[in-house]
């Protein structure tokens, strides 16, 4: 005869056994997920990511008829508006423009200031989402042998040129980068090749660097070669190395065959995720005579 108080002992011990390896397992896998989440999150609060753009948008009192500012600012509105980037450059933007463009795009701060002083002649300005990015110091040179005295004019170049910058800080991981735009003369060859020494004279590589602009200089012009022998990447040729539809200033055409002009450079420690120069049009009608360019790109951190 079967044992009754045996076989009830031995059924608890089982039950015991199945709840002690149970609560094995749950405490293992309750160990391992949050170890992974812990690691997961590190990893994303290491980076920043960043949507930038370089756009010239034409000057807003050039005489262009039917491609006159008041003809086409609602298209660029809506462009940028549709593209949303973290931070844009900006090139050949009048006071009044810049105004506007800040009554459309209420997210967004701008720095910099006009060459000519202040508010007048053309900007350079960096426009920034002040919700995402605080900055701790920017300045504006200018492409002259003397980068501090407003409106110089050095080096045969045919008007005033300037660079904008600031300093950055990403709101979510504290960490810094540093943001230049530029817009290089475009008759002066050695103006361009002089503006690109004062510019590498003056960077600084111990933050993650980006270089935006307008360099009125195609890819092989030795101003962009420069910018690369000191070791900034073209983000654009990053993802599309054989590309020859690459022109930027298209004069309101829509052509796309001929140089790259407009540039996104970026330092060795930023990774780049996807490049583009975009044709944006509305109803056939362009937002500039310049294409912008954009870069998706992710900015690492050594860590202590």
């Amino acid at each position: 005869m079967v044992n009754m108080k045996y076989l009830w002992h031995k059924k608890v011990k089982i039950r015991l056994m199945v709840f002690v390896i149970s609560i094995c397992i749950f405490t293992l896998f309750f160990y391992f997920h949050s170890h992974g989440q812990e690691i997961k999150i590190k990893i994303d609060n290491s980076a920043v990511k960043l949507n930038v753009m370089s756009f010239n948008i034409r000057y807003g009192t050039a005489e262009d008829g039917e491609n006159s500012w008041q003809n086409r600012k609602e298209i660029l509105f809506g462009f940028l508006k549709l593209h949303s980037s973290d931070i844009i450059g900006m090139q050949e933007v009048l006071n009044f423009q810049l105004e506007e463009i800040k009554i459309e795009l209420a997210g967004y701060k701008h720095l910099g200031i006009g060459r000519d002083g202040e508010t007048k002649g053309e900007y350079s300005p960096i426009l920034y989402k002040h919700d995402k990015y605080r900055v701790s110091d920017s300045g504006t040179f200018w492409l002259s042998a003397t980068p501090d005295i407003v409106g110089s004019i050095t080096w045969g170049n045919a008007c005033t040129r300037i660079c904008s910058w600031a300093k950055f800080e990403d709101k979510r991981t504290m960490q810094e980068f540093y943001f230049y735009n530029l817009h290089l003369d475009h008759v002066s060859q050695p103006s361009r090749e002089k503006s690109i020494d004062l510019l590498l004279s003056k960077i600084k590589k111990d933050k993650p660097l980006i270089i935006v602009g307008d360099f009125n200089a195609g890819e092989k012009n030795p101003a962009i070669l420069k910018l690369k022998s000191a070791g900034l990447a073209d983000t654009y040729r990053q993802i599309h190395k054989q590309e020859t539809k690459v022109k930027t200033f298209h004069n309101f055409t829509g052509k796309t065959q001929g140089n790259k002009i407009d540039y996104v450079f970026v330092s060795e420690n930023i990774q780049t995720i996807d490049a583009r120069i975009l044709h944006y049009k509305t109803d056939g009608r362009y937002p500039s005579d310049h294409f912008p360019v954009t870069a998706k790109i992710i900015l690492s951190y050594k860590k202590d």
